[in-house]
């Protein structure tokens, strides 16, 4: 059997992959070399700007399989019938840190998965945690610049994490998750993913629902306590990458079962709570998880440069019968999201493979632009407007969810209040649901970031967050912060 050769990109055979051209032996080596130029040239760029956010990320392919009837909810064509698979991608990431970070890291995680269904690709954009630190996208910059490397000292810096926390009180249930027994996953087969936002299901009769989604891990809730991590991500940095492949690799494929709460379009002006405040949850209580169905991952990526960095997710992609809802975060990531992915990957990253549909066929009048190639052309002698009289792709006419109603005058408006929207209410229910040793280790992480802080008032700040939360959680939080400053 004859060895495959060793070409050039433009498929010109190499004779020579171990010596450089010299001018004789010993001697300058040529510009002429057409082969070296090449690789180096390409080697200087191979990587392409990483994500601002969720830098470092592992992901694998799946199916999602419908389990239970929806239809009064939603007209989905992925959600039509029981027993239905869609083929999905999922892509985990931290959220702070860099490319070059640890997996085990106290720090939410995303939880992102592309459902290729016959109507389009539907992204859902989510983490393992259910709220988040801030409600409106005007602030995320603000947010995320608080929480990355300083620009003068070059690390994350304790006065700037808790300093911007001070400032925003909403991030108190969220710190709260964030610092309790969650807040480092095991391993990212180990965690559950949510939503996170609110978004809205239509029926085929046109009636709209509010709804949260909810995936549950099957192999249990498995974290780290600070030490743990502290260990593990000095010895096997890349500990989540790392189990996410080889579980696989091995057969055990790892699953979650899909849950939503339902909430009729009726219900949101009168809830107790802002439905679209991404601060807040809704108590199952008053909106049950409803079962939907099953994600399994059983493929591995071949490339995880091709298919796990160049993965592209918005959640402006949604299919006929699921919508956005008014959350404010929600909006803002509509656009923040795609536009991302045209500045790191370029206009046509919808064409690279793992971001392509796969159950259908995309037909638009997008052309030319970076990378551009046939694959953008739709067709020789294809029309690139419309309406036209060529047989081009033409509307449907059926918007994919219902209207929401709007009033009132534009301009800058802070979110409508509903009768327990305060900033602290939730945050305190959950210190209140852990038990005594989940709180004393809350507090316990909380004090060892917050005594770190230099200035008395942003601590002072922080501490009168807790203390509306609950009083026992204030009292416990302070005593363990002065004692450290103490020390």
């Amino acid at each position: 059997m004859s060895k495959r050769v060793l070409t050039t990109e433009s498929g010109a055979p190499v004779a020579d992959n171990q010596n450089s051209a010299s001018a004789g032996v010993g001697g300058p080596l040529l510009l002429q070399d057409q082969h070296l130029l090449e690789k180096l040239a390409r080697f200087n760029r191979e990587r392409i700007p990483e994500r601002v956010v969720h830098a470092r990320g592992s992901g694998a392919y799946g199916y999602f399989e419908v389990t239970d009837d929806v239809t009064d909810f939603t007209h989905a064509d992925f959600l039509s019938a029981v027993g239905k698979r869609t083929e999905v991608f999922l892509r985990f990431s931290t959220v702070a840190d860099s490319l070059g970070g640890a997996d085990a890291v106290r720090d939410p995680r995303g939880f992102a998965v592309k459902f290729y269904t016959e109507q389009g690709n539907y992204d859902l954009v989510g983490n393992n945690t259910p709220v988040f630190f801030i409600k409106d996208p005007i602030k995320f910059p603000d947010f995320i610049h608080s929480q990355k490397r300083d620009p003068f000292t070059g690390r994350q810096e304790p006065d700037n994490v808790w300093d911007f926390w001070a400032h925003s009180p909403e991030a108190t249930h969220q710190v709260t998750w964030l610092m309790g027994d969650r807040g480092i996953p095991a391993s990212y087969r180990h965690m559950n993913g949510y939503g996170s936002h609110t978004y809205q299901w239509t029926n085929a009769e046109g009636e709209a629902f509010f709804v949260k989604y909810h995936f549950k891990t099957n192999q249990g809730v498995r974290s780290l306590s600070s030490e743990q991590a502290a260990e593990l991500a000095g010895r096997n940095p890349n500990s989540h990458q790392t189990d996410l492949l080889q579980a696989i690799e091995r057969g055990v494929n790892p699953s979650w079962t899909l849950h939503v709460q339902v909430m009729p379009a009726a219900d949101a002006a009168e809830y107790r709570f802002n439905p679209f405040d991404v601060t807040k949850v809704w108590p199952h209580r008053d909106y049950p998880l409803q079962r939907v169905g099953r994600l399994v991952l059983d493929r591995n990526p071949d490339n995880v440069f091709a298919e796990v960095e160049q993965a592209a997710f918005s959640p402006n992609n949604f299919v006929p019968g699921i919508g956005p809802s008014p959350d404010k975060m929600l909006q803002g990531r509509l656009f923040a999201y795609a536009d991302a992915h045209r500045y790191r990957l370029g206009v046509n990253h919808t064409l690279l493979a793992v971001n392509a549909p796969k159950a259908t066929t995309a037909q638009n009048y997008g052309r030319d632009g970076f990378m551009a190639s046939n694959a953008t052309s739709q067709g020789r002698a294809a029309k690139n407007y419309e309406p036209n009289s060529y047989d081009g792709p033409t509307e449907t006419g059926r918007a994919l969810s219902a209207p929401v109603s709007v009033t009132g005058y534009t301009g800058t408006h802070e979110a409508p209040q509903h009768t327990k929207d305060d900033d602290f209410f939730q945050a305190g229910e959950l210190y209140r649901l852990m038990s005594p040793e989940e709180r004393s280790r809350l507090v316990a992480n909380i004090a060892g970031g917050l005594a770190q802080v230099s200035r008395d008032d942003v601590i002072e700040k922080n501490l009168a967050h807790f203390h509306a939360a609950d009083p026992e959680y204030g009292r416990r939080v302070e005593e363990a912060v002065h004692a450290l400053r103490e020390d």
